[in-house]
């Protein structure tokens, strides 16, 4: 079934467009966000990270910079299906206490269930370290480098139920050299992903971007 897109409403300097992010691992995206919410005068603002890890980095930054910080780790549940909609109930729970509007997607490494993205559909981003639609999925730098491709870089995209498939918002481009490995490409990706990132947000948070 089709997802029935619903963009956020647009925000103001007074009222801006309460996002949570959602993150995994260190969280530099996150920072780099955050960063730039603090520095201008922004049309939207973070209220809350949630992390599916207790362990993540990312939360001890966030709390530095001045944002709360959630872990809702996985519940101890056997049956597999369960375990994550018990764990998406509890994400929904911290997004309803905070008002979330919109969902960002910063190194999260869980894939969401249809049923959470059918609600928010129009209202998750997430970025993926290459030019999609090719190497979508976890490895993007390890594929990219195998394949041999000249070019990469990272893509901002709406969230739909597939994996990586969600419509294209917007894209930045990095040259592959024979040099690179996946460590120095990822470092090339990554400044590029704290350019374009917080970009898209604004021009999400002013109402720029039309419904897919």
């Amino acid at each position: 079934m089709p997802e029935a897109w619903k963009l956020p409403r647009s925000g103001t300097l007074e009222d801006p467009l309460r996002l949570a992010v959602l993150i995994s691992g260190s969280g530099s995206g996150m920072e780099a966000l955050i960063r730039h919410q603090q520095a201008e005068q922004c049309f939207h603002t973070t209220n809350v990270v949630i992390s599916d890890r207790k362990d993540a980095k990312g939360l001890a930054k966030a709390e530095a910079l001045g944002v709360s910080a959630v872990a809702i780790p996985l519940p101890e549940i056997s049956d597999k299906q369960e375990r994550r909609a018990q764990h998406e109930r509890e994400v929904s729970e911290v997004l309803d206490d905070f008002g979330i509007e919109a969902i960002i997607l910063s190194g999260y490494m869980r894939l969401l269930t249809p049923s959470f993205v059918e609600g928010w559909a129009g209202r998750i981003l997430n970025i993926h370290p290459s030019l999609l639609p090719d190497f979508p999925g976890a490895h993007a730098h390890r594929d990219v480098i195998a394949a041999g491709a000249k070019k990469s870089g990272c893509t901002v995209h709406f969230v739909d139920s597939g994996m990586d498939t969600g419509p294209i918002i917007a894209q930045a481009e990095v040259d592959v050299l024979e040099s690179d490995d996946e460590e120095s490409l990822a470092e090339k990706v990554k400044e590029k992903e704290h350019l374009l990132y917080p970009s898209v947000i604004d021009m999400l948070s002013r109402g720029e971007i039309e419904s897919p």
